[in-house]
């Protein structure tokens, strides 16, 4: 990871015009020319460019700012902790032609090993949508003659843990709705 923001121009029109940090600095921080960023203060450079908050963002920290504005000499550091959670997001990533039948093999294959996943869980899990899966279940789908069941895992859908963590979450979800309907019965039999 680079210690350079994220759109560095715009960081640095927000930093010219709500701060009192040094154009130095800024420069430093937005790896951009000194006379770049003074450009910028004039109205020169970066003319249309919308400014782009750092600390709304989570790159700096009011602190920070705060301390480099009372010393010219101590550099911007960004703050990395924020930044790192972007890396997490799970990200689609698309699927060639030959490999699209894997997805509805793989739901026959969740419906018949793990009946009580609920079509969007298979959805979320094969990256498919709750109809298909519903269609599937119902043996409505379209080409419901040609499927075969396909593991998920070893088609690369999704993994084994991601499938534990979906079974758990169903069995919860059923216990939950047997204790619900048990109390509903017991409270009519009162009445």
């Amino acid at each position: 990871m680079t210690d350079k923001p994220f759109m560095p121009k715009a960081t640095a029109v927000w930093l010219v015009e709500n701060t009192k940090i040094s154009f130095k600095q800024i420069a430093d921080f937005c790896s951009l020319h000194e006379l770049e960023v003074k450009g910028i203060a004039d109205g020169d450079v970066a003319k249309g460019i919308k400014a782009y908050n750092p600390i709304l963002a989570g790159q700096l920290t009011r602190d920070e700012i705060e301390a480099c504005s009372q010393d010219t000499n101590k550099s911007i550091n960004l703050n990395k902790k924020t930044l790192d959670i972007k890396s997490e997001r799970k990200k689609k990533k698309y699927i060639p032609l030959s490999k699209r039948q894997d997805r509805p093999d793989a739901i026959i294959w969740l419906i018949k090993n793990f009946p009580q996943l609920s079509d969007g869980q298979i959805g979320k899990l094969i990256g498919s949508t709750k109809n298909t899966s519903s269609l599937i279940r119902n043996k409505k789908y379209w080409n419901s003659s040609n499927l075969s069941a396909k593991d998920p895992v070893v088609s690369n859908l999704c993994s084994q843990m991601d499938i534990k963590n979906a079974v758990e979450k169903a069995e919860r979800r059923i216990a939950r709705k047997k204790k619900e309907l048990e109390k509903k019965s017991k409270n009519e039999a009162q009445a």
